[in-house]
């Protein structure tokens, strides 16, 4: 067989070699498409390059959008936990996602972005036509912006008009995209946009222009909101431009029911509603009228305690959103606001018209401009502020901060001025007056020159529940009950008798009321003490007797007696200041304020026990964690999951001991005299024990009362901002106390009647209320003129006397038979069901 014809055939395998690869990319390169290719490759390699080296070199990292706070307002509370107050420069409610309704949701993509779930973060058609759109115009340029990028502009990036923004706009969506999801970029949207009336976010913007929360909005409620992104203020402000908001408005009811997002029905029906936007409503919460002192300290406390601003730290009064409870009472604050202001409108009642309480321009936009300066109501629920708009004649036009105009007529502004002539007369256009309405017309009324300040504080814990800087904090901010610094007067003697008490000296004391000098130098010569009034002194006298009548002669002796080192220190122990051992310092010649004088009083109801006042209770931060406790005592065993058998735990008492028990108790029983025959006898148809003392400082330049009762002390004084004479018949118990009375006759109502509690191992004893003498035959009675009395001693220091036989014998054998029943003290005590 021939093997050619067989069909075999030999295969031969063969290795390329290097230059054969090389032939054939030379020969591919040698084409010209592949240069071309490869230039365009390299010259978008490069522009990647430059646009990431130019334009996204120093973004902000997109993942700090994960754990991003928006600013939050700080909202304050009271003490029943109501809200009454917020604090913040963007007002914004924080939302998640699954909290917006979805037809809310509908309408805002409808009018953005209704691509938004499908898109990468970019909307390339709507770039192109924008792209158009600038090249044709040299308008403002416009965007395309989708949600994402408006995210990434106003979290990340600031508003500059230019394409650089643009870009850098894009790059962080694209970035954004990847690291968020969908929902968690739309929260971000819904909670941060800026809607106009310094609402940020949609919730803030609901209740700003509806009142409302945004589960409770309406179809055509929605879509309103879902318009302002692009013109808040401007185009489609439902006070400016009605139309022009109904209108776009409508536009995105349509485009929700062009894109299945509502049906025909709901969207016609919407269509027809009419805007129903609310008047600006301002603060979220309706503030307290009278609150304004007590929270101003409070926002003056946090500012200090976290700062300002988000730079300031994550916990800031107008960023933080903190949640921050108070101890402020409104019932307290209404009645202390009321006393206070009703006293000083009878202060000065008779002195004259004092003049426009502001000045404005009365021009075009004077209502704005009156809104602007926060008056409002002046004072009183009933008053209001008035711009004095024009003058003619016996009439004025005057306007109010709602726009509103009225007529103020010669007749009902004829109060008198000191210079001659009527208020009406001093009016000109521009004045700002307070003004109240009186049947059909309005009545010109007058804001005091005369000021003052109160503080009501439980003792036992130290909350202050009420502060009353002055008549109206928005005509004056400086808070006269935390601020100002005044003389005492006589309302430091409990002090200097306190120290007197602990050197020595019993409330049954005699202590000389008469003529009192000291040497001070060769130069000075001597000083002579006087009583108020120049009133004649009484002779020995028990010291009980000179506190309730407020003798200078007997408390100025009895400080030289016990030592000025000593009185001074008590006074500072009790945290009303730091002085000098002069014996002016006896009589209220040392600065003080409210606050720190009523809080020493309270420390005497709190028998020495010295607690801080405090108005804040509790803060906690966004998230709910408590950073502050006013109350930081510990208590172990308190947070056990069950009981343990043991007894049950209890936190240690609260403030330190700063003086002792029954010196601050004897204190307050001899206070209960100055408020039954003393310098506050006003006080004592209250009926319930009260204690207080009144003072009056040189001038007379200041009026003071501090006292009350077991749970409640108050503290409050009258004088002018700039300290001068309030006229030679000023004094604490007639000015001072009548104001705290009326405060007492709200704030006490249908609060039980308790006696203050009394430490263990004080002794009372029955003694002659004049001569301080013990008394074995008689018995305190319900007068407060009576002249046997208890007396709470110390034990061992209580009057003795030494008694025959046959002055035991006698008295029991012939004593009538009501009074032989009464075999000792001891009765009396189990009557009282013991001392408290």
């Amino acid at each position: 067989m021939d093997n050619e014809g067989s069909g075999q055939r030999r295969l031969t395998l063969r290795r390329m070699g290097g230059s054969d690869i090389g032939a054939r990319l030379a020969s591919i390169w040698a084409s010209r498409w592949t240069k071309v290719l490869v230039v365009l490759l390299a010259l978008a390699a490069a522009a990647y390059g430059t646009i990431l080296y130019v334009f996204a070199r120093d973004l902000p990292s997109v993942e700090s959008l994960r754990a991003y706070e928006p600013a939050l307002p700080t909202t304050i509370r009271s003490i029943d936990g109501t809200p009454i107050r917020d604090f913040a420069r963007e007002r914004r409610v924080e939302l998640s996602f699954a909290e917006y309704p979805r037809p809310l949701i509908n309408a805002f993509l409808a009018a953005e972005d209704r691509t938004f779930f499908t898109h990468g973060g970019l909307d390339y058609p709507g770039i192109a036509a924008a792209i158009i759109n600038n090249l044709r115009s040299d308008d403002r340029p416009v965007g395309a912006s989708t949600i994402t990028q408006q995210v990434a502009r106003n979290l990340l990036l600031t508003n500059e008009v230019s394409y650089v923004r643009k870009v850098r706009e894009a790059i962080l969506a694209y970035r954004m995209e990847d690291a968020l999801t969908k929902e968690q970029i739309l929260e971000l949207y819904l909670n941060q946009i800026f809607l106009g009336r310094n609402a940020y976010g949609v919730q803030a913007a609901a209740r700003a222009y509806f009142d409302k929360d945004v589960a409770q909005l309406s179809l055509a409620q929605m879509a309103y909101l879902a318009i302002l992104p692009k013109a808040p203020s401007g185009n489609y402000s439902a006070e400016r431009n009605p139309d022009r908001a109904i209108a776009r408005r409508n536009w995105v009811l349509g485009q929700m029911a062009e894109n299945g997002l509502a049906s025909q029905a709901a969207v016609a029906a919407a269509r027809a509603e009419p805007l129903g936007i609310v008047p600006n409503p301002g603060n979220r919460f309706a503030t307290q009228p009278n609150g304004g002192y007590f929270l101003e300290e409070v926002r003056r406390q946090l500012l200090g305690r976290y700062g300002e601003n988000a730079e300031d730290g994550p916990n800031s009064l107008y960023a933080g959103g903190l949640w921050v409870r108070t101890s402020f009472d409104p019932r307290l604050q209404d009645l202390a606001a009321d006393a206070l202001r009703d006293g000083l409108m009878r202060f000065d009642r008779g002195r004259g018209w004092h003049g426009a309480v502001a000045t404005l321009d009365p021009g075009e936009g004077w209502a704005a401009r009156l809104r602007a300066a926060g008056l409002g109501t002046l004072g009183y629920d009933d008053w209001r502020a008035a711009v004095v708009l024009e003058k003619s004649g016996s009439s004025a036009s005057i306007g109010f901060a709602d726009g509103n105009t009225s007529q103020l007529i010669a007749a009902n502004a004829s109060l008198p001025r000191r210079e001659g002539g009527t208020a009406f007369s001093a009016l000109e256009p521009g004045d700002v007056i307070p003004v109240k309405r009186e049947g059909s017309a309005w009545t010109l009324r007058n804001v005091p020159q005369v000021s003052g300040g109160m503080v009501v504080q439980d003792p036992h814990s130290g909350r202050v529940m009420a502060v009353q800087g002055g008549f109206d904090q928005r005509l004056r901010s400086f808070n006269n009950a935390t601020q100002a610094m005044r003389q005492p007067g006589s309302t430091i003697k409990p002090f200097v008798y306190a120290a007197a008490l602990d050197h020595g000296m019993t409330p049954a004391s005699i202590i000389v009321d008469g003529p009192f000098c000291v040497y001070q130098s060769a130069a000075l010569g001597n000083k002579c003490f006087r009583n108020f009034g120049n009133a004649r002194g009484a002779g020995p006298q028990t010291m009980r007797w000179g506190v309730e009548q407020s003798r200078n002669l007997m408390t100025v002796r009895a400080a030289s007696q016990t030592g000025m080192q000593n009185v001074v220190r008590t006074i500072s122990r009790v945290g009303i200041g730091d002085y000098s051992p002069y014996l002016s310092v006896a009589l209220g010649a040392g600065d003080t304020t409210v606050l720190k004088l009523t809080n020493a009083y309270s420390t005497l109801v709190n028998l020495g026990r010295q607690t801080r006042p405090t108005l804040v209770d509790s803060v906690q931060d966004r998230h709910g964690k408590a950073i502050y406790r006013a109350d930081a005592r510990p208590c172990d065993r308190c947070n056990a999951p069950d009981w343990d058998g043991r007894a049950m735990p209890r936190p240690p008492l609260p403030g330190r001991q700063v003086m002792d028990a029954m010196t601050a108790y004897q204190v307050v029983h001899i206070l209960e005299g100055v408020v039954q025959r003393g310098t506050a006898t006003t006080l004592r148809d209250l009926g319930r024990p009260l204690f207080g003392k009144t003072g009056t400082s040189s001038g007379p330049t200041n009026v003071w009362f501090v006292g009350g009762s077991p749970d409640i002390v108050a503290g409050l004084y009258i004088g002018y901002d700039t300290p001068r004479s309030l006229g030679g018949a000023a004094q604490g118990g007639t000015i001072a106390a009548p104001i705290f009375k009326q405060f007492a006759r709200g704030a006490f109502e249908n609060m039980p009647v308790v006696p203050f509690r009394a430490p263990a191992g004080i002794r009372m004893v029955r003694i002659d209320r004049r001569s301080g003498r013990r008394v074995y035959g008689g018995w305190p009675t319900d007068d407060p003129r009576a002249s046997i009395i208890w007396e709470a001693f110390k034990p061992e220091s209580e009057p003795r006397r030494s008694i025959r036989r046959e002055e035991i014998v006698a008295p029991a054998a012939t004593a009538p038979a009501a009074i032989r029943q009464r075999r000792g003290d001891a009765d009396f005590l189990d009557r009282q069901g013991g001392i408290y």
